[in-house]
């Protein structure tokens, strides 16, 4: 049914998708240790701020309104980064996932134009054979499609949750400080 060179022409495909997959995740997790380390280096220097903040305290008034200030900027911090973090891994399984799409897109057309070739070389008296296999084909791609829009649908609702969590969180910081602020004034 397939040729040699057909075989051959379909396998380099095989592989310059992998290596396009594999340099994809590759820059992926380039960002992330790009991302992990100047994460590092701000908590590292703004440790060391803190620190000298703490130790510069003279008395427990002081102190809650020193840690209270604290607390804020770095909820912020934190929630940036996981955002970011989620943003490179999404971007990554975005590129991924259009790359599959495509390979997918592709396999699909070759097997179409292998059931239509093989449609006009069948024999007589086959037809029903001829209609199951096209439905088959039909009920595949129809499959596909389906699980490709679920996914897509999952990954939106992912997004927005992580969003509402994230906003959640900054926002009972910033009432707490406010609270700690307004104790330690009274």
């Amino acid at each position: 049914m397939f040729t040699p060179e057909q075989m051959i022409a379909a396998q380099k495909n095989n592989v310059e998708a992998f290596f396009g997959l594999a340099q994809k995740t590759f820059s992926g997790v380039e960002k992330l240790v790009e991302l992990n380390l100047k994460t590092t280096r701000e908590v590292l220097d703004q440790a060391t701020k803190n620190a000298q903040s703490l130790m510069s305290v003279k008395d427990v008034q002081e102190l809650v309104s020193v840690q209270s200030g604290l607390l804020q900027p770095q909820v912020e911090k934190a929630a940036s980064y996981g955002r970011q973090v989620y943003d490179i891994t999404a971007g990554a399984a975005n590129e991924a996932g259009k790359t599959a799409e495509a390979t997918i897109a592709e396999a699909q057309s070759k097997l179409n134009a292998a059931v239509d070739a093989a449609v006009k070389n069948a024999p007589a008296g086959t037809e029903s054979l001829v209609a199951m296999v096209k439905s088959s084909v039909a009920a595949a791609n129809n499959a596909y499609d389906t699980v490709s829009k679920a996914a897509k649908q999952a990954a939106d609702v992912a997004e927005a949750n992580i969003q509402a969590v994230t906003s959640s969180a900054v926002k009972a910081t910033e009432q707490a400080t406010k609270a700690a602020r307004r104790t330690t004034a009274a």
